[in-house]
């Protein structure tokens, strides 16, 4: 069998890129002397996180449109032309055997200009609900991996494979748990509540910590660990000056998810499609607050979709400040409630997602027309 090409692209946020990678991984993982070259836009997190992994990447100069102000969008328009001319030439002089999108701003581009040189293509949407590059694409492609059920409205039935989303790899390795609670200097006896806002963290989840912090003092059982994000972490350390100590940790990066994970009883996190899969695959119990800011409004989709199966509670962005906090202590303190949203949240768990999505990509090698 002859070294398989293959173009990896997409990224902009965490959610993004952690999937691409965790593919790229599973393609490496079968087909060892593959090449695999990952194509990004220019000035994104991608560009340094996917090196850092291994792997080759090329960007695009590419950007989203600004809704708000619509002059600005000369500019976008101009840079997507140059998008899409450096992605065939990208296609042209890397000749890739088949190509994968994640979503993100390049992804579009990038997919385009394989399938329009006849390279075949796969999609992963990682949402309940399809974002419009994805179903731009979904004419072109050739496969479609989705993480819901239900996803007949948006795309082809008979190009759609149910294969969840791929996790980070070290999420689901066996944690030493005494290491993991010594590691954040916490109480193996108390309550656990990790707080993540996404890869960028959350404004909104920031402010309602700040807003209940006296409240979560006063429940001496309970420690915090509070990932707030880097542009946040000055702030909030400055305001949560005064009730920081043993049962609350401050921090702008997580770098152990494993060990975070491990010991929190219940996680407080925005919905984007990668952090639902997460929790679901580790059967962790939420209160997810879904960003309002994100193209067709698809956290709240996600958040819906297990608030619906009793598999995390739900609380509205504007709601935040007023419940979040209020919702986390109120679960905290019901044993049968925690339980019953970790159960129902592990039957939502796909599981082998980035091994099955390789597998599909490899096929279409196979059957290339």
């Amino acid at each position: 069998m002859k070294k398989l090409r293959i173009m990896v692209s997409g990224g902009g946020t965490g959610g993004h890129i952690f999937p691409a990678v965790s593919i790229a991984n599973a393609l490496k993982a079968k087909l060892p002397d593959c090449d695999i070259l990952f194509v990004g836009a220019e000035g994104r997190m991608e560009m340094e996180r996917v090196p850092a992994a291994g792997y080759k990447i090329v960007g695009l100069p590419i950007s989203g449109f600004n809704r708000k102000n619509p002059l600005k969008n000369v500019g976008v328009v101009m840079r997507l032309a140059k998008s899409l001319w450096k992605a065939r030439k990208i296609v042209k002089d890397f000749a890739p055997d088949v190509a994968v999108g994640v979503g993100g701003y390049a992804s579009g581009a990038a997919l385009w200009a394989a399938a329009s040189a006849g390279v075949p293509c796969l999609i992963q949407e990682q949402n309940s609900y399809a974002g419009v590059t994805n179903k731009l694409l979904a004419k072109k492609a050739k496969r479609i991996c989705v993480a819901y059920e239900g996803m007949e409205r948006f795309f082809p039935k008979e190009k759609i494979v149910l294969t969840g989303n791929p996790v980070r790899q070290n999420l689901t390795e066996e944690v030493d748990k005494k290491a993991a609670y010594e590691s954040f200097g916490f109480d193996e006896k108390k309550k656990t509540l990790l707080v993540i806002g996404g890869s960028l963290g959350a404004r909104t989840i920031n402010e309602s910590m700040i807003a209940g912090l006296a409240k979560l003092q006063k429940e001496e059982d309970v420690q915090v660990l509070w990932q707030t994000g880097k542009i946040y972490f000055e702030n909030v350390k400055a305001k949560a000056r005064e009730h920081e100590g043993e049962r609350l940790k401050i921090t702008d990066f997580v770098s152990r998810m494993d060990y975070a994970y491990s010991i929190a009883d219940l996680v407080i996190s925005r919905a984007g499609a990668s952090s639902i899969s997460e929790l679901c695959l580790l059967g962790k119990p939420s209160v997810l607050v879904p960003s309002p800011n994100v193209a067709e409004d698809h956290q709240r989709k996600n958040a819906e979709a297990l608030a619906k199966r009793g598999a995390a509670i739900m609380v509205m962005d504007g709601e935040a400040k007023e419940k979040m906090i209020d919702a986390a202590l109120s679960i905290l303190r019901d044993k049968e409630q925690l339980e019953e949203l970790g159960r129902n949240a592990s039957k939502l768990a796909q599981e082998d997602s980035a091994a099955r999505i390789a597998e599909e990509v490899i096929a279409l090698t196979r059957n290339k027309e």
